[in-house]
């Protein structure tokens, strides 16, 4: 839509006086025959943003050419989309206002800074790559690959044509291990057939003499119509190249880059590690190619997580507690370190920067580092009051905001815009709903969705294409839900949180046609928090504050709730604190003058810790948000169990409980060192029961005296 006079007025408005000397002039047609314009903004030295994603090329190019503009390194610009994602479609058509708001947003989130730098992790390839697959479809990705890679070939059939000249390595085998990352590959095979590839000279006097054509000009020898004569041996006398008793040979290489034609995939994962691709078909090798062509250098990628390993629950004492971000992880990127330091360990070379740990980390121990939390909240803020300061709760209704990658989901979003642009069956992306594009959407999680509906959005939706793996739709769906029951327990109708899974512009368009749900009546304006259960904290006590009547508690999904509380059975609980010294996050404790079991509610994250540490099995997790007395009632300590404490009968002092003492002399009962008078020494405090040993000792010293 063209931006005119008055609609640049009303932008310029909304986001405030520091903004209206940018926005004097609008153009229609920016990219093309008003360019001259670009290029004397461009000399001007002042910041640029450009509202027009689709010629993003061609105005670097002209800012490159544009004699007395400065460097991009010195000004970058920027660039923003505001075209596909609400000035072409139906309701812009019709009620060209309804989408100022919208604009204004988008205008002034592309204005925030840009993350801050965090560490890179770094690789090397020196272009070595190892090609994976029948003798065929090999050689003729070689052949596209050779001028510009070090190509070696390991034919995993034994039919086939490789070349008469030894220009490059071939191989042959069946793959026993794969591992690694560009640059950093391990590749194992072995190889069984007859024909060794190394010794062997192409002299082809084995096809020649073999009277069952068993052997192709593979150099390998196919077993299943071999009948023993030898007379491939024979013929091979002098290169000794054959030999049918010669045990499997064990390769193992190392290589920067592999190419795997196989049928199936050798690293089956949905994220699988950089350098490593797969082509089934011919379409696909040849995008292989393209792309293996150009991983030659060194290459740098963003350090994406930020681990905290005092925060994490995975396991103390060998016992394994939360274990999300490991099942979560498509990339296979986490391990557990249970039996070392009790958390988890990232690979940051494998790690694909999908975000998905973060999101269904319980703690925060995980957080995703660019952009952080805490920019993407000043992000997701500033889009939500830029709109409702134009005017858009008014003109359009209560925002929604569409989280969506920057790769399929900006193609999918642009692709309704130009559609909405030319059918009338299509709307196209409402003026209510914002676009928020990240580089994964597993990312952003229950924090900033709730933080988002705090300030005001009546509605958070995720889309998720064939992009995202199965493990991260189910991730997000499971945190969903806690949010819903969040929401729906304290009253506000409609649904709030959906995901959204669209492949195509009709299925999305059908999908954003809802109506908002209730938001909040005064939006929240608290700062996102780096620490995830901080942000949760606002987001809660905000709500809270916007609902008539908040009930005493709200139960919620046991696979994904970061809330809850503990159940002691009593009559099997022993007192024995076990539990407190397994939970990581303090929410258990003990009481240092009686034998008690005390409990803050808002630090349980619910890892089962403590329930898988019990001995007697008397711990269970409740999943729920308490929110008796406004709230404050889950950060109250509270004692959930206490037990009669048990006196030493040698000296009188309390040193454990009742039923503690009971548990231990039952199961001792039958200890050849606790038998007669000894058993006594099982109801003696330590120091009693130190001297009770040595006092006896001395005596059966007398007696043998």
């Amino acid at each position: 839509m063209p931006l005119t006079r008055p609609t640049l007025e009303r932008i310029a408005q909304a986001l405030g006086p520091d903004a209206a000397d940018g926005l004097q002039t609008g153009h229609t047609l920016l990219c093309r025959r008003e360019a001259g314009a670009f290029q004397r903004a461009a000399k001007s030295g002042d910041e640029l943003l450009v509202a027009c994603t689709q010629e993003s090329r061609l105005f670097l190019e002209l800012a490159d050419e544009t004699e007395g503009a400065p460097g991009l390194q010195e000004r970058p610009i920027r660039f923003v989309n505001i075209r596909e994602t609400g000035g072409w479609s139906k309701a812009a058509r019709e009620a060209p206002a309804t989408v100022v708001p919208k604009i204004a947003a988008l205008l002034a989130a592309a204005q925030l800074p840009e993350p801050d730098p965090v560490a890179t992790v770094s690789y090397k390839s020196a272009g070595r790559v190892l090609v994976i697959g029948a003798a065929n479809r090999a050689l003729r990705a070689a052949d596209m690959l050779a001028d510009k890679l070090d190509v070696s070939l390991l034919l995993t059939d034994p039919r086939g044509r490789v070349p008469q000249t030894r220009a490059t390595a071939v191989h042959a085998g069946r793959v026993t291990s794969l591992h690694g990352w560009l640059g950093a590959f391990d590749v194992r095979w072995q190889s069984s057939n007859p024909i060794d590839l190394d010794l062997c000279t192409r002299c082809n006097a084995c096809i020649d003499v073999c009277p069952e054509g068993a052997i192709s000009f593979a150099y390998q020898i196919d077993l299943d119509k071999c009948k023993s004569h030898r007379d491939c041996v024979r013929a091979c006398d002098a290169a000794g190249a054959i030999d049918f008793e010669r045990a499997p040979l064990e390769t193992d290489e190392h290589f920067d880059l592999v190419l795997d034609l196989g049928d199936a995939p050798l690293i089956a994962l949905h994220q699988p590690p950089q350098g490593y691709l797969h082509a089934g078909d011919d379409e696909s090798l040849v995008r292989a190619v393209l792309q293996l062509r150009e991983l030659v250098g060194e290459f740098e990628k963003p350090k994406f997580f930020q681990y905290k390993a005092k925060l994490c629950a995975h396991s103390r004492n060998e016992r394994v507690g939360c274990d999300a971000c490991i099942e979560v992880c498509s990339a296979q990127a986490i391990v557990s370190d249970a039996n070392g330091s009790g958390g988890i360990i990232v690979n940051p070379n494998l790690c694909v920067g999908c975000g998905a740990c973060t999101t269904v980390c319980p703690t925060g121990a995980m957080a995703y580092a660019t952009p952080s939390a805490p920019h993407q909240g000043r992000h997701i803020r500033t889009l939500l009051s830029t709109y409702r300061r134009a005017g858009g709760v008014a003109a359009a209704g209560a925002p929604a905001l569409l989280v969506h990658s920057q790769g399929e989901g900006a193609r999918l979003i642009g692709e309704l815009g130009r559609l909405a642009r030319t059918s009338s069956a299509i709307r196209g992306v409402p003026p209510r709903v914002l676009p928020l594009a990240v580089w994964h959407t597993a990312s952003v999680g229950i924090d900033l969705w709730l933080a988002a509906i705090a300030q005001g959005a009546a509605q958070v939706w995720v889309l998720m294409t064939h992009e995202e793996a199965p493990e991260y739709r189910l991730a997000v769906a499971a945190q969903m839900r806690v949010a819903q029951a969040v929401l729906t327990g304290l009253g506000f109708s409609g649904e709030h949180l959906r995901l959204i899974e669209a492949d195509d512009a009709p299925a999305l368009d059908k999908a954003l046609d809802a109506s908002p749900a209730q938001a909040v009546k005064t939006p929240a304006t608290f700062d996102v928090q780096a620490d995830k259960r901080g942000t949760l904290d606002l987001a809660l006590e905000h709500l809270i504050a916007q609902t008539a009547a908040v009930p005493e508690t709200i139960g919620l999904d046991k696979i994904a709730s970061p809330w809850g509380s503990v159940e002691i059975d009593k009559q099997r609980c022993t007192m024995c604190l076990s539990c407190v010294g397994a939970c990581p996050s303090a929410a258990l404790g003990d009481n240092p003058d009686r034998p008690q079991l005390r409990f803050i509610e808002t630090n349980c994250v619910q890892c089962g810790l403590c329930a898988s540490t019990c001995p007697e099995q008397a711990i269970a997790l409740v999943p729920r948000l308490l929110l008796a007395d406004g709230g404050r009632a889950r950060r109250q300590m509270r004692v959930i169990n206490e037990a009669e404490p048990f006196a030493c009968v040698r000296c009188g002092k309390p040193f454990g409980t009742l039923r503690a003492i009971e548990a231990i002399v039952g199961r001792l009962a039958g200890h050849s060192m606790f038998q007669g008078a000894a058993a006594e020494r099982l109801k003696m405090c330590s120091d009693c029961r130190v001297i009770d040993i040595h006092t006896s000792a001395d005596e059966v010293r007398i007696d043998r005296l």
